[in-house]
């Protein structure tokens, strides 16, 4: 998995009911692209995370064009 800052962190709901959580990825603490991220989400909360497979990155190209 590799991301550059500006691309989105999305963390699927593990339950039924529950929603994804989207974060901007701050910054890329790993080499090359690789984890671990600083995130932000849209409420302001900013963690370190090392994404798992329930994560995937939407590149920003992707999502500037929706």
């Amino acid at each position: 998995m590799r991301a550059s800052e500006g691309d989105q962190l999305v963390q699927h709901g593990r339950v039924v009911g529950q929603h994804d959580h989207v974060a901007e990825i701050v910054q890329v603490l790993g080499p090359g692209g690789d984890p671990p991220y600083r995130v932000r989400f849209e409420d302001g909360h900013e963690a370190i995370m090392s994404p798992g497979p329930d994560c995937q990155i939407r590149h920003r190209e992707t999502h500037q064009q929706t």
